[in-house]
């Protein structure tokens, strides 16, 4: 279908709405996706999203006439590429995503496709007649024949990811019945207010951000305190290695304060600080019998039930 010039200005009118109206972009990926895909996409994004399809061309052109406005948008530039298309929303990211890519058909495989991922067939009964056996013997898969159908005795390996699904893989499995591949839309790239990032961004936790966020801090801390440069990350560390200095030296020589008052007393007496220690001991060693006790009652109480393990 030709595009008129009426249509091109009516794109460009379409893009420069859309982004003046939404904040954020996903790039998403139409490889394989049916025009009823697309229908049911843009029925579930109702409300919160507008999908704008178009010749990769016809994007470029329409980008950079509005890069004056949003210079911004010259680094979605580079995304432009393959069968893309744009998803402009204001929602939150990752339930419009998840809108998205939830949508997907199952397909049978094509010859010269590239597998999205493994393909096995199964051991089992395929209910063939024993005359297609030379057809498995070809794919080098094992059979026998078993009340005059064809049994694949063993599971076979027969597309590996990301290679090219040959005419004879993707005859069999059509006689098979088995469609081992779904298609759908993928977001591949997200614009939002101005910044570009990968789409698997969005699969952080807030428990992974809490993480980085403490790690970000440790690092800091460290970097502060061994150039001695005081962060408000740092402060605290700092104070208390000047207290402990403080009563090293206290302890190392006659002056002494309030904090050092006791360690002192009993480094000159230690026998001070075994008569102290004792009351805590005995206490920790009363509380051992009762502990022991209230245990061995429990246990009685149990033993008195009347009921065995399994009644």
């Amino acid at each position: 279908m030709a595009v008129t010039k009426e249509s091109k200005t009516l794109y460009f009118k379409k893009l420069r709405e859309l982004i003046s109206k939404y904040q954020s972009v996903f790039v998403v990926g139409i490889d394989n996706v049916s025009s009823q895909q697309m229908h049911t996409v843009r029925k579930e994004l109702r409300g919160t999203a507008e999908i704008l399809m178009g010749k990769n061309t016809m994007i470029r052109r329409a980008i950079r006439d509005v890069l004056s406005e949003v210079p911004e948008l010259e680094r979605l530039l580079p995304t432009v590429r393959g069968n893309v298309g744009f998803v402009f929303t204001n929602a939150d990211l990752k339930e419009v995503r998840e809108s998205i890519v939830n949508n997907v058909v199952a397909a049978p495989a094509r010859p010269g496709a590239i597998a999205p991922l493994d393909v096995f067939v199964p051991a089992g009964n395929t209910g063939m007649e024993p005359g297609k056996t030379s057809f498995f013997q070809a794919l080098g898969i094992p059979t026998k024949i078993t009340r005059g159908t064809i049994e694949i005795t063993s599971e076979v390996h027969l597309v590996e990811k990301n290679t090219k699904v040959g005419p004879s893989e993707a005859t069999l499995l059509n006689m098979l019945n088995i469609s081992p591949f779904t298609y759908g839309m993928k977001v591949m790239t997200i614009f939002d207010q101005g910044n570009v990032f990968d789409a698997s961004i969005l699969d952080i936790s807030d428990d992974d951000l809490i993480a980085h966020l403490l790690q970000a801090a440790k690092n800091v801390t460290c970097i502060s305190l061994a150039a001695s440069y005081p962060t408000i990350l740092s402060a605290m560390h700092s104070v208390i290695n000047a207290y402990k200095n403080l009563v090293g030296v206290s302890l190392a020589t006659e002056y002494t304060f309030e904090g050092t008052e006791k360690a002192k007393a009993y480094l000159a007496d230690p026998s001070a600080f075994v008569v102290a220690a004792a009351p805590a001991a005995a206490a920790a060693s009363a509380d051992a019998p009762a502990a022991e006790e209230k245990q061995e009652e429990e246990e009685e109480s149990d033993e008195d039930m009347g009921f065995g393990l399994f009644d």
